[in-house]
């Protein structure tokens, strides 16, 4: 029966909140107290939010709780500013290098220009520059702008405004100092509102992972789908990002966690790995660069567990197809007893396929999970199909083994399926195995819905014991015949036993007869020796001969078999003096081949779509 999934979570989700609750136990750092305002800050808070650039949001802990934006909002505006006033002025104005100082510091380059947009020098000097363009508009525009990074609308906070108002003599000397050298015009406190009211936009630990995945996402919101920056806007800002976004802790960061990412003096981190996700973590507790100590440890351990680094990733989340269904889409395989074909359909959902093919990955894995919480139950049996699939990334097979261990409840079987000998991705599940995972591996697609088909009938009271000896009325090929006309058949045709690992046809022969097995149990397989399927009581193999095409594989008994053997000839003799039942025996291997071509068809589709 189905299992409920409720109690289910994703690999990622269960290791993220095993992330907040070890580092919710560190107390270190302190409330910035610089700002009055953000020394009211309840240091306990504390949430991680990732966003999938597909849409998809985890969070753990607080990602509710709103605390102004701070410094964060710089990477936002430096993209709106290039956008906006194009990036010949804005590059003309702030330079890209790294400052080597704190974020505060009251210094330019040599030429007089701020070292980068990510410092309060080039901030203030990027929302000069948006403030001689719009006006008084100016700030408006920019919390439009962060709003549709965010993918919803977002407030200010007027106490923190204020408070940044009246202690921000240190901003008002950086901006002096540019009005100086040309790098601002006009009223400087008019222009310092715009800043201070850009930093005291309120936003949560989820707004920045959804603004964070706009970014990886090539400026796309992936959940509104709106297209917020320009390509150059995303890949410059990223950029700075890299080099400059954690002020002088950036070198570290870049070295340790690898991600692209912009801090502030509330407590917020955003990170963003290109085609992959977007992180905001809210904690503010800082250390002695202004960088919350929580966030920064979360970053690492997430960026170590799955490897984000950006500099030794070999993933993307494109490089991934996904085909997923269950066997209400594609029919199951042809050849079954009646009973046991009548079982399987009232029970479709048992089984479930996901084909994968190319490279699996953090993001085509962390996909393939959540697969398996959307709908209302899971199988019992899950198939995953990895016979396309050439590659498996560390990060991947994290994934996996937690879908498998973790997120699967106990009555749901996973099998593993297109995992022969050579293939590329052998021993990394042949090491799964060997690590106590519980999954069933087969070389073939088919090999593995055999085997959980037949454990569906099995369980539901409908498998024929192979030592019990089935009459030709339980064959699907001729249903519809007569007892008389079965008993004139069954006369023409010729009782055969085939010991175990007898070869009984040959690949590419020339077609001569047909088999229907009554006891045993017989299979095909490639030249390779792989099984592809396996025949039991009441099937038939061989059929082929009559519309005399040749075989592509062997059949060995892998039991004794007994069969009746109908050779092309004595078929002809009976199409001659019972032609209402040939004709009905030709009708029904229609249905049967039909019925492989729908399989093979579905599956096509499912994969191409």
């Amino acid at each position: 029966m189905p299992h409920p999934l409720p109690t289910l979570e994703t690999p990622l989700l269960r290791f993220i909140k095993e992330t907040h609750t070890e580092f919710s136990r560190i107390d270190a750092g302190e409330v910035a107290s610089y700002i009055p305002e953000l020394g009211k800050a309840n240091p306990d808070h504390f949430g991680i939010a990732v966003a999938t650039t597909d849409g998809h949001v985890y969070e753990a802990g607080d990602t509710q709780v709103p605390f102004t934006i701070q410094s964060v909002s710089k990477a936002m505006v430096f993209a709106l500013a290039l956008d906006l006033l194009g990036a010949e002025r804005v590059e003309a104005a702030i330079g890209v290098e790294p400052s080597g100082e704190a974020f505060n510091s009251i210094r330019l380059r040599a030429d007089n220009k701020p070292f980068n947009a990510m410092v309060n020098a080039g901030a203030i000097a990027c929302s000069g520059l948006i403030a001689e363009s719009a006006g008084d508009e100016a700030f408006e525009l920019i919390r439009t702008a962060l709003g549709r990074f965010a993918g919803r609308d977002l407030g200010v906070d007027e106490a923190v405004f204020e408070s940044e108002r009246s202690t921000g003599d240190r901003n008002r000397a950086i901006a002096y100092l540019l009005r100086t050298y040309g790098g601002v015009v006009g009223d400087v406190d008019r222009l310092l509102d715009v800043y201070f009211r850009q930093c005291s936009v309120l936003v949560t630990a989820r707004d920045l992972a959804v603004m964070g995945a706009t970014f990886a996402n090539h400026g796309v919101n992936p959940l509104t789908g709106d297209t917020v920056s320009s390509n150059y806007a995303v890949a410059r800002t990223l950029a700075v990002m890299s080099s400059s976004g954690m002020y002088d802790f950036a070198g570290e960061w870049i070295y340790r966690v690898g991600v692209p990412a912009k801090s502030g003096v509330g407590g917020g981190i955003l990170a963003a790995l290109p085609s992959q996700l977007g992180l905001g973590t809210f904690s503010p507790r800082l250390d002695m660069h202004g960088n919350s100590v929580r966030g920064i440890r979360t970053c690492e351990a997430i960026s170590e567990a799955f490897d984000l680094h950006m500099l030794s990733r070999r993933d993307d989340v494109r490089t991934c197809v996904v085909a997923d269904y269950d066997f209400r889409t594609v029919p199951s395989k042809p050849g079954r007893q009646p009973h046991e074909q009548d079982i399987l359909s009232a029970r479709s959902g048992a089984i479930r396929a996901i084909e994968l093919a190319g490279k699996l990955s953090f993001a085509s894995m962390d996909y393939v999970t959540r697969r398996l919480t959307a709908p209302a139950d899971v199988p019992e049996f899950l198939i995953l199909n990895l016979h396309r699939v050439a590659t498996i990334t560390d990060a991947g097979l994290k994934l996996l083994t937690g879908l498998i261990k973790n997120q699967l409840p106990a009555g749901t079987t996973a099998v593993i399926a297109g995992v022969e000998a050579t293939s590329p991705v052998a021993p990394q599940l042949k090491a799964l195995r060997e690590q106590g995972v519980r999954v069933r591996i087969f070389p073939t697609y088919d090999a593995a819905v055999e085997w959980a088909e037949d454990q569906v009938v099995y369980r539901h009271g409908g498998f024929s014991r192979i030592e019990v000896e089935a009459d030709l009325s339980r064959q699907a090929l001729l249903a519809g015949l007569s007892p008389q006309e079965l008993a004139d058949l069954s006369r023409l045709g010729t009782r055969v036993v085939f010991p175990a690992g007898t070869r009984i046809i040959s690949a590419n022969e020339p077609p001569a007869r047909v088999y229907f097995l009554l006891r045993g149990m017989v299979s095909a397989r490639s030249a390779g020796d792989v099984r592809l399927s396996t025949m039991i009581p009441g099937m038939v193999f061989g059929e082929m001969a009559l519309i005399e095409q040749p075989r592509s594989t062997d059949v060995w008994a892998d039991t004794e078999a007994v069969c009746v053997e109908v050779t092309a000839d004595q078929f002809r003799a009976f199409q001659e003096t019972h032609a209402r039942a040939a004709d009905r025996i030709m009708r029904n291997l229609a249905v049967l081949l039909a019925g492989r071509i729908r399989m093979a068809t579905a599956r096509i589709e499912m994969l191409t779509g």
